[in-house]
Protein backbone atom coordinates (compact mmCIF):
# COMPACT_ATOMS: atom_id res chain seq x y z
CA UNK A 1 0.00 0.00 0.00
CA UNK A 2 1.40 3.36 -1.06
CA UNK A 3 0.62 6.10 1.44
CA UNK A 4 -0.31 9.41 -0.18
CA UNK A 5 -2.60 12.36 0.44
CA UNK A 6 -6.30 11.68 0.89
CA UNK A 7 -7.28 13.72 -2.16
CA UNK A 8 -6.34 17.27 -3.17
CA UNK A 9 -8.07 18.76 -0.12
CA UNK A 10 -6.39 16.60 2.52
CA UNK A 11 -6.09 18.88 5.60
CA UNK A 12 -2.76 17.27 6.50
CA UNK A 13 -1.20 18.60 3.30
CA UNK A 14 0.61 21.84 4.31
CA UNK A 15 -0.65 23.52 1.13
CA UNK A 16 -4.18 23.13 2.54
CA UNK A 17 -3.46 24.61 5.94
CA UNK A 18 -5.22 27.76 7.05
CA UNK A 19 -3.49 31.06 6.33
CA UNK A 20 -3.01 31.62 10.05
CA UNK A 21 -1.27 28.25 10.54
CA UNK A 22 0.97 28.82 7.53
CA UNK A 23 2.11 32.23 8.72
CA UNK A 24 2.55 31.04 12.30
CA UNK A 25 4.92 28.35 11.10
CA UNK A 26 6.78 30.64 8.70
CA UNK A 27 6.98 33.33 11.38
CA UNK A 28 8.57 30.96 13.89
CA UNK A 29 11.09 29.88 11.28
CA UNK A 30 11.94 33.49 10.46
CA UNK A 31 12.36 34.27 14.17
CA UNK A 32 14.78 31.37 14.59
CA UNK A 33 16.65 32.41 11.45
CA UNK A 34 16.95 36.00 12.70
CA UNK A 35 18.30 34.97 16.10
CA UNK A 36 20.91 32.68 14.55
CA UNK A 37 21.92 35.01 11.69
CA UNK A 38 22.79 37.84 14.10
CA UNK A 39 25.64 35.61 15.25
CA UNK A 40 27.61 36.14 12.03
CA UNK A 41 28.60 39.73 12.77
CA UNK A 42 27.80 40.30 16.44
CA UNK A 43 31.41 39.81 17.59
CA UNK A 44 32.92 42.02 14.90
CA UNK A 45 32.50 45.16 16.98
CA UNK A 46 34.52 43.59 19.82
CA UNK A 47 37.56 42.63 17.76
CA UNK A 48 39.86 45.10 19.52
CA UNK A 49 38.85 43.94 23.00
CA UNK A 50 39.29 40.30 21.97
CA UNK A 51 42.67 41.03 20.39
CA UNK A 52 43.93 42.86 23.47
CA UNK A 53 42.92 40.03 25.81
CA UNK A 54 44.41 37.24 23.70
CA UNK A 55 47.38 39.13 22.28
CA UNK A 56 46.24 39.02 18.64
CA UNK A 57 47.88 41.54 16.32
CA UNK A 58 46.26 43.07 13.24
CA UNK A 59 49.60 44.12 11.79
CA UNK A 60 50.32 43.48 9.01
CA UNK A 61 47.29 41.18 8.55
CA UNK A 62 43.80 41.58 10.13
CA UNK A 63 44.08 38.42 12.23
CA UNK A 64 41.21 39.45 14.51
CA UNK A 65 38.80 38.89 11.60
CA UNK A 66 39.51 35.12 11.64
CA UNK A 67 36.65 34.86 14.12
CA UNK A 68 34.27 35.89 11.33
CA UNK A 69 36.18 34.17 8.53
CA UNK A 70 35.91 30.79 10.25
CA UNK A 71 32.17 31.43 10.63
CA UNK A 72 31.86 32.05 6.89
CA UNK A 73 33.87 28.95 5.97
CA UNK A 74 31.62 26.79 8.13
CA UNK A 75 28.58 28.42 6.58
CA UNK A 76 29.87 27.58 3.10
CA UNK A 77 30.70 23.92 3.77
CA UNK A 78 28.05 22.56 6.13
CA UNK A 79 24.80 23.15 4.16
CA UNK A 80 26.26 21.84 0.90
CA UNK A 81 27.17 18.54 2.55
CA UNK A 82 24.61 18.08 5.31
CA UNK A 83 21.30 19.66 4.34
CA UNK A 84 20.39 17.31 1.44
CA UNK A 85 21.19 14.36 3.72
CA UNK A 86 19.01 15.51 6.61
CA UNK A 87 16.14 17.35 4.91
CA UNK A 88 14.19 14.10 4.44
CA UNK A 89 14.03 13.78 8.21
CA UNK A 90 11.55 16.62 8.09
CA UNK A 91 11.84 20.35 8.69
CA UNK A 92 10.91 20.26 12.37
CA UNK A 93 13.70 17.85 13.46
CA UNK A 94 16.25 19.78 11.38
CA UNK A 95 15.26 23.15 12.83
CA UNK A 96 15.10 21.95 16.43
CA UNK A 97 18.31 19.90 16.34
CA UNK A 98 20.25 22.64 14.52
CA UNK A 99 18.94 25.29 16.89
CA UNK A 100 19.96 23.18 19.91
CA UNK A 101 23.47 22.62 18.54
CA UNK A 102 23.81 26.32 17.77
CA UNK A 103 22.71 27.20 21.32
CA UNK A 104 25.30 24.85 22.82
CA UNK A 105 28.02 26.38 20.66
CA UNK A 106 27.30 29.80 22.18
CA UNK A 107 28.46 28.61 25.61
CA UNK A 108 32.22 28.56 24.80
CA UNK A 109 32.08 32.10 23.38
CA UNK A 110 31.91 33.70 26.80
CA UNK A 111 34.12 31.08 28.43
CA UNK A 112 36.91 30.97 25.81
CA UNK A 113 40.41 31.05 27.28
CA UNK A 114 42.23 31.57 23.99
CA UNK A 115 41.67 32.91 20.50
CA UNK A 116 41.84 29.46 18.86
CA UNK A 117 38.75 28.39 20.82
CA UNK A 118 36.77 31.29 19.41
CA UNK A 119 37.87 30.52 15.85
CA UNK A 120 37.03 26.80 16.17
CA UNK A 121 33.65 27.31 17.83
CA UNK A 122 32.66 29.97 15.32
CA UNK A 123 33.38 27.55 12.48
CA UNK A 124 30.73 25.13 13.77
CA UNK A 125 28.20 27.81 14.74
CA UNK A 126 28.62 29.28 11.25
CA UNK A 127 27.77 25.85 9.86
CA UNK A 128 24.53 25.75 11.86
CA UNK A 129 23.13 29.09 10.68
CA UNK A 130 22.69 28.37 6.94
CA UNK A 131 21.27 24.94 7.80
CA UNK A 132 18.65 26.81 9.81
CA UNK A 133 18.07 29.34 7.01
CA UNK A 134 17.74 26.58 4.41
CA UNK A 135 15.16 24.86 6.60
CA UNK A 136 13.19 28.11 6.83
CA UNK A 137 13.29 28.40 3.03
CA UNK A 138 11.92 24.86 2.88
CA UNK A 139 9.08 25.84 5.21
CA UNK A 140 8.11 28.62 2.80
CA UNK A 141 8.10 26.35 -0.25
CA UNK A 142 6.24 23.63 1.66
CA UNK A 143 3.26 25.75 2.70
CA UNK A 144 2.92 28.35 -0.08
CA UNK A 145 2.23 27.17 -3.62
CA UNK A 146 2.89 29.34 -6.69
CA UNK A 147 5.03 32.40 -7.31
CA UNK A 148 2.37 34.89 -6.22
CA UNK A 149 1.88 33.25 -2.84
CA UNK A 150 5.63 32.92 -2.27
CA UNK A 151 6.62 36.48 -3.17
CA UNK A 152 6.13 37.96 0.30
CA UNK A 153 7.60 35.00 2.26
CA UNK A 154 10.69 34.86 0.04
CA UNK A 155 11.15 38.61 0.44
CA UNK A 156 10.84 38.34 4.22
CA UNK A 157 13.24 35.41 4.29
CA UNK A 158 15.96 37.43 2.52
CA UNK A 159 15.42 40.66 4.43
CA UNK A 160 15.41 38.85 7.79
CA UNK A 161 18.76 37.24 6.98
CA UNK A 162 20.33 40.45 5.69
CA UNK A 163 18.77 42.58 8.43
CA UNK A 164 20.02 40.23 11.15
CA UNK A 165 23.51 40.30 9.62
CA UNK A 166 23.57 44.10 9.58
CA UNK A 167 22.09 44.37 13.08
CA UNK A 168 24.82 42.14 14.52
CA UNK A 169 27.31 45.01 15.02
CA UNK A 170 24.52 47.24 16.39
CA UNK A 171 23.49 44.67 19.01
CA UNK A 172 27.13 43.91 19.78
CA UNK A 173 27.84 47.62 20.25
CA UNK A 174 24.90 48.07 22.64
CA UNK A 175 26.30 45.27 24.83
CA UNK A 176 29.96 46.32 24.57
CA UNK A 177 29.12 49.87 25.59
CA UNK A 178 28.21 48.69 29.11
CA UNK A 179 29.71 45.22 29.55
CA UNK A 180 32.78 43.12 28.82
CA UNK A 181 32.92 41.50 25.34
CA UNK A 182 32.23 38.07 26.86
CA UNK A 183 28.74 39.25 27.70
CA UNK A 184 27.98 39.34 23.98
CA UNK A 185 28.15 35.54 24.08
CA UNK A 186 26.27 35.28 27.38
CA UNK A 187 23.40 37.53 26.34
CA UNK A 188 23.12 35.87 22.95
CA UNK A 189 22.93 32.50 24.72
CA UNK A 190 20.25 33.72 27.14
CA UNK A 191 18.12 35.15 24.35
CA UNK A 192 18.52 32.06 22.16
CA UNK A 193 17.61 29.73 25.02
CA UNK A 194 14.55 31.83 25.92
CA UNK A 195 13.07 31.34 22.44
CA UNK A 196 13.72 27.57 22.29
CA UNK A 197 10.54 26.48 24.16
CA UNK A 198 8.40 28.45 21.72
CA UNK A 199 10.05 26.69 18.80
CA UNK A 200 9.79 23.28 20.42
CA UNK A 201 6.09 23.65 21.26
CA UNK A 202 4.87 25.71 18.31
CA UNK A 203 6.74 24.63 15.17
CA UNK A 204 4.72 22.35 12.87
CA UNK A 205 6.17 19.82 10.46
CA UNK A 206 5.77 21.16 6.91
CA UNK A 207 7.61 18.65 4.74
CA UNK A 208 4.99 16.53 3.00
CA UNK A 209 7.31 13.56 2.65
CA UNK A 210 7.98 13.53 6.39
CA UNK A 211 4.25 13.74 7.21
CA UNK A 212 3.45 10.86 4.86
CA UNK A 213 6.35 8.81 6.21
CA UNK A 214 5.06 9.30 9.76
CA UNK A 215 1.61 8.13 8.61
CA UNK A 216 3.14 5.06 6.94
CA UNK A 217 5.16 4.25 10.06
CA UNK A 218 2.05 4.45 12.21
CA UNK A 219 0.16 2.16 9.82
CA UNK A 220 3.01 -0.39 9.87
CA UNK A 221 2.78 -0.48 13.65
CA UNK A 222 -0.88 -1.37 13.17
CA UNK A 223 0.17 -4.37 11.07
CA UNK A 224 -0.39 -2.88 7.61
CA UNK A 225 2.17 -3.01 4.79
CA UNK A 226 2.30 0.71 4.09
CA UNK A 227 5.09 2.72 2.48
CA UNK A 228 5.50 6.08 0.82
CA UNK A 229 6.47 6.19 -2.86
CA UNK A 230 9.94 7.43 -1.90
CA UNK A 231 10.46 4.63 0.64
CA UNK A 232 9.60 1.96 -1.93
CA UNK A 233 12.42 3.04 -4.25
CA UNK A 234 14.60 5.21 -2.03
CA UNK A 235 18.20 6.15 -2.74
CA UNK A 236 21.14 5.40 -0.50
CA UNK A 237 22.73 8.15 1.58
CA UNK A 238 25.83 7.89 -0.58
CA UNK A 239 23.80 8.55 -3.77
CA UNK A 240 22.05 11.52 -2.20
CA UNK A 241 25.35 12.92 -0.90
CA UNK A 242 27.14 12.65 -4.26
CA UNK A 243 24.29 14.33 -6.13
CA UNK A 244 23.89 17.07 -3.51
CA UNK A 245 27.56 18.04 -3.84
CA UNK A 246 28.04 17.48 -7.55
CA UNK A 247 25.01 19.26 -8.99
CA UNK A 248 25.51 22.74 -7.43
CA UNK A 249 29.20 22.74 -8.38
CA UNK A 250 28.38 21.49 -11.88
CA UNK A 251 25.72 24.17 -12.35
CA UNK A 252 28.08 26.89 -11.14
CA UNK A 253 30.67 26.03 -13.79
CA UNK A 254 28.36 25.01 -16.67
CA UNK A 255 25.36 27.33 -16.29
CA UNK A 256 26.30 30.89 -17.23
CA UNK A 257 23.22 32.28 -15.49
CA UNK A 258 24.05 30.52 -12.22
CA UNK A 259 27.68 31.68 -12.46
CA UNK A 260 26.78 35.34 -12.99
CA UNK A 261 23.97 35.32 -10.41
CA UNK A 262 26.27 33.70 -7.86
CA UNK A 263 29.10 36.19 -8.36
CA UNK A 264 26.69 39.13 -8.18
CA UNK A 265 24.93 37.90 -5.03
CA UNK A 266 28.24 36.98 -3.40
CA UNK A 267 29.71 40.41 -4.08
CA UNK A 268 26.60 42.19 -2.78
CA UNK A 269 26.50 40.17 0.44
CA UNK A 270 30.27 40.41 0.82
CA UNK A 271 30.07 44.21 0.88
CA UNK A 272 27.69 44.03 3.87
CA UNK A 273 30.32 42.04 5.79
CA UNK A 274 33.07 44.30 4.47
CA UNK A 275 31.35 47.20 6.24
CA UNK A 276 31.99 45.48 9.57
CA UNK A 277 35.65 46.31 8.93
CA UNK A 278 35.64 49.50 6.86
CA UNK A 279 33.00 51.48 8.80
CA UNK A 280 35.08 51.49 11.96
CA UNK A 281 38.16 52.62 10.02
CA UNK A 282 36.34 55.33 8.02
CA UNK A 283 34.32 56.83 10.86
CA UNK A 284 37.20 56.44 13.31
CA UNK A 285 39.73 58.34 11.22
CA UNK A 286 37.34 60.96 9.83
CA UNK A 287 35.23 61.74 12.88
CA UNK A 288 37.11 60.16 15.80
CA UNK A 289 34.41 57.60 16.52
CA UNK A 290 35.11 54.49 18.60
CA UNK A 291 34.09 50.89 17.82
CA UNK A 292 30.78 51.18 19.68
CA UNK A 293 29.71 54.29 17.75
CA UNK A 294 30.77 52.67 14.48
CA UNK A 295 28.68 49.63 15.40
CA UNK A 296 25.58 51.74 16.00
CA UNK A 297 25.86 53.54 12.67
CA UNK A 298 25.47 50.26 10.80
CA UNK A 299 21.77 50.38 11.65
CA UNK A 300 21.60 52.65 8.58
CA UNK A 301 22.26 49.57 6.45
CA UNK A 302 19.21 47.88 8.00
CA UNK A 303 17.03 50.85 7.08
CA UNK A 304 18.23 50.50 3.50
CA UNK A 305 17.52 46.76 3.52
CA UNK A 306 13.94 47.39 4.60
CA UNK A 307 13.56 49.91 1.77
CA UNK A 308 15.02 47.36 -0.65
CA UNK A 309 12.41 44.82 0.44
CA UNK A 310 9.76 47.46 -0.19
CA UNK A 311 11.07 47.93 -3.73
CA UNK A 312 10.97 44.20 -4.39
CA UNK A 313 7.39 43.85 -3.15
CA UNK A 314 6.08 46.98 -4.88
CA UNK A 315 7.51 45.90 -8.26
CA UNK A 316 6.05 42.39 -8.33
CA UNK A 317 3.55 43.62 -10.91
CA UNK A 318 6.45 44.12 -13.34
CA UNK A 319 7.05 40.40 -13.21
CA UNK A 320 3.41 39.35 -13.54
CA UNK A 321 2.78 41.83 -16.36
CA UNK A 322 5.47 40.11 -18.44
CA UNK A 323 3.11 37.15 -18.96
CA UNK A 324 1.31 39.14 -21.63
CA UNK A 325 4.42 39.20 -23.85
CA UNK A 326 5.70 35.66 -23.18
CA UNK A 327 5.78 33.77 -26.49
CA UNK A 328 7.72 30.83 -25.08
CA UNK A 329 5.15 29.67 -22.51
CA UNK A 330 2.14 31.96 -23.13
CA UNK A 331 0.27 33.04 -20.04
CA UNK A 332 3.20 32.69 -17.64
CA UNK A 333 5.59 35.46 -16.56
CA UNK A 334 9.03 35.63 -18.13
CA UNK A 335 11.67 34.53 -15.55
CA UNK A 336 14.06 37.35 -16.52
CA UNK A 337 11.43 39.89 -15.45
CA UNK A 338 12.44 39.01 -11.89
CA UNK A 339 15.70 40.87 -12.50
CA UNK A 340 14.19 44.33 -13.04
CA UNK A 341 14.38 45.32 -9.33
CA UNK A 342 17.98 44.01 -9.22
CA UNK A 343 18.96 46.49 -11.96
CA UNK A 344 17.44 49.36 -9.97
CA UNK A 345 18.99 48.19 -6.72
CA UNK A 346 22.37 47.35 -8.23
CA UNK A 347 22.76 50.67 -10.04
CA UNK A 348 21.14 53.20 -7.70
CA UNK A 349 21.79 51.21 -4.53
CA UNK A 350 25.06 49.29 -4.38
CA UNK A 351 26.94 51.22 -7.11
CA UNK A 352 25.60 54.66 -6.18
CA UNK A 353 25.96 53.96 -2.48
CA UNK A 354 29.60 52.98 -2.84
CA UNK A 355 30.38 56.19 -4.70
CA UNK A 356 28.62 58.26 -2.01
CA UNK A 357 30.31 56.29 0.78
CA UNK A 358 33.68 56.87 -0.91
CA UNK A 359 33.56 60.46 -2.13
CA UNK A 360 31.69 61.96 0.81
CA UNK A 361 34.45 60.65 3.10
CA UNK A 362 35.98 63.99 4.09
CA UNK A 363 36.24 65.33 7.65
CA UNK A 364 34.49 68.57 6.72
CA UNK A 365 31.47 66.74 5.23
CA UNK A 366 28.82 65.79 7.76
CA UNK A 367 28.86 62.12 8.77
CA UNK A 368 25.19 61.81 7.77
CA UNK A 369 26.13 62.13 4.09
CA UNK A 370 28.50 59.16 4.32
CA UNK A 371 25.79 57.27 6.17
CA UNK A 372 23.40 57.81 3.27
CA UNK A 373 25.84 55.74 1.23
CA UNK A 374 25.50 52.88 3.73
CA UNK A 375 21.72 53.07 3.46
CA UNK A 376 21.89 53.01 -0.33
CA UNK A 377 24.09 49.91 -0.32
CA UNK A 378 21.71 48.14 2.07
CA UNK A 379 18.81 49.07 -0.22
CA UNK A 380 20.56 47.76 -3.31
CA UNK A 381 21.88 44.56 -1.74
CA UNK A 382 18.41 43.46 -0.66
CA UNK A 383 16.88 44.19 -4.06
CA UNK A 384 19.66 42.25 -5.81
CA UNK A 385 19.56 39.19 -3.53
CA UNK A 386 15.74 38.92 -3.56
CA UNK A 387 15.62 39.28 -7.34
CA UNK A 388 18.31 36.65 -7.87
CA UNK A 389 16.60 34.18 -5.52
CA UNK A 390 13.25 34.63 -7.25
CA UNK A 391 14.81 34.42 -10.71
CA UNK A 392 16.66 31.17 -10.02
CA UNK A 393 13.52 29.62 -8.52
CA UNK A 394 11.50 30.53 -11.62
CA UNK A 395 14.16 29.73 -14.21
CA UNK A 396 15.28 26.38 -12.79
CA UNK A 397 12.12 25.07 -11.10
CA UNK A 398 12.96 21.64 -9.61
CA UNK A 399 16.70 22.37 -9.89
CA UNK A 400 16.36 25.68 -8.04
CA UNK A 401 17.63 24.16 -4.78
CA UNK A 402 20.89 23.17 -6.45
CA UNK A 403 21.25 26.59 -8.09
CA UNK A 404 20.64 28.32 -4.76
CA UNK A 405 23.10 25.94 -3.07
CA UNK A 406 25.77 27.13 -5.51
CA UNK A 407 24.90 30.73 -4.66
CA UNK A 408 25.06 30.01 -0.94
CA UNK A 409 28.43 28.31 -1.22
CA UNK A 410 30.09 31.25 -2.98
CA UNK A 411 28.19 33.84 -0.91
CA UNK A 412 29.54 32.42 2.33
CA UNK A 413 33.03 32.12 0.87
CA UNK A 414 32.75 35.80 -0.05
CA UNK A 415 31.69 36.89 3.44
CA UNK A 416 34.55 34.84 4.83
CA UNK A 417 37.38 36.24 2.72
CA UNK A 418 36.35 39.53 1.03
CA UNK A 419 36.41 41.56 4.27
CA UNK A 420 39.96 40.36 4.93
CA UNK A 421 41.00 42.75 2.18
CA UNK A 422 39.10 45.70 3.66
CA UNK A 423 41.90 47.04 5.86
CA UNK A 424 44.52 46.81 3.11
CA UNK A 425 42.18 48.35 0.52
CA UNK A 426 41.11 51.29 2.64
CA UNK A 427 44.67 51.89 3.89
CA UNK A 428 46.57 51.53 0.62
CA UNK A 429 43.99 52.92 -1.81
CA UNK A 430 42.45 55.42 0.57
CA UNK A 431 38.80 55.75 1.52
CA UNK A 432 37.78 57.33 -1.80
CA UNK A 433 39.35 54.91 -4.25
CA UNK A 434 38.71 51.75 -2.24
CA UNK A 435 34.97 52.42 -2.29
CA UNK A 436 35.20 53.57 -5.92
CA UNK A 437 36.80 50.26 -6.89
CA UNK A 438 33.91 48.40 -5.28
CA UNK A 439 31.48 50.74 -7.03
CA UNK A 440 32.98 49.96 -10.44
CA UNK A 441 32.83 46.22 -9.77
CA UNK A 442 29.16 46.64 -8.89
CA UNK A 443 28.60 48.66 -12.06
CA UNK A 444 30.06 45.85 -14.16
CA UNK A 445 27.78 43.33 -12.48
CA UNK A 446 24.71 45.52 -13.05
CA UNK A 447 25.33 45.18 -16.80
CA UNK A 448 24.92 41.39 -16.72
CA UNK A 449 21.11 41.23 -16.30
CA UNK A 450 20.68 43.27 -19.47
CA UNK A 451 22.43 40.46 -21.35
CA UNK A 452 20.36 37.82 -19.58
CA UNK A 453 17.14 39.70 -20.39
CA UNK A 454 18.12 40.14 -24.04
CA UNK A 455 19.30 36.55 -24.61
CA UNK A 456 17.14 34.79 -22.03
CA UNK A 457 15.22 32.66 -24.52
CA UNK A 458 18.42 31.48 -26.21
CA UNK A 459 20.08 30.76 -22.87
CA UNK A 460 17.14 28.61 -21.78
CA UNK A 461 17.20 26.74 -25.11
CA UNK A 462 20.80 25.64 -24.47
CA UNK A 463 20.38 24.78 -20.79
CA UNK A 464 19.22 21.22 -20.00
CA UNK A 465 18.19 22.34 -16.52
CA UNK A 466 16.08 25.25 -17.79
CA UNK A 467 14.48 23.08 -20.50
CA UNK A 468 13.04 20.85 -17.78
CA UNK A 469 11.63 23.92 -16.04
CA UNK A 470 9.91 25.00 -19.28
CA UNK A 471 8.36 21.53 -19.66
CA UNK A 472 7.05 21.71 -16.09
CA UNK A 473 5.44 25.08 -16.81
CA UNK A 474 3.86 23.81 -20.00
CA UNK A 475 2.47 20.76 -18.22
CA UNK A 476 1.05 22.96 -15.49
CA UNK A 477 -0.82 24.87 -18.20
CA UNK A 478 -1.77 21.72 -20.07
CA UNK A 479 -0.39 23.05 -23.35
CA UNK A 480 1.56 19.91 -24.27
CA UNK A 481 -0.36 17.54 -26.51
CA UNK A 482 -1.57 14.51 -24.59
CA UNK A 483 -1.26 16.13 -21.16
Amino acid sequence: MVVTWDGPDDPQDPFNWSVQKKWWTVGLGLLASFICSVNGTILSVAHKSISEEFGVSDEPFPNSYWVTTSWGVGAAIFPLILFPLIEDWGVRPVVLSTYFCFMCLLIPIGLAQNFATLVAVRFFSGGCVPLMSDAVASITSNVFHGDRARSVPVCLYVVVYLGATSLGPVIGASILQFLDWRWIGYIELIFTAAISPILFLGLHETRGLAILRANAKRMRKEGKKAYTAEESHGKTLHQVFVKSVQRPICMFFTESVVFVATIWAAFSLGTVYLFTQSVEEVYGQLYGWNAVQAGYIQSAIVIGEILGAGLSLSTNHWYHASAARNTEVPGTPIPEARLYPAIVGGFFGVTGGMFVYGWAAYPDINWMVVTVGLTMVGFGTTAVVISIANYLIDAYSKYAASALAAVGLVENASIAFLPLAASAMYTNLGFHWASTLLGFVSLMLVATPFLVIKWGKEIRAHSPFMKDAIIVRQRDLGVIVGV
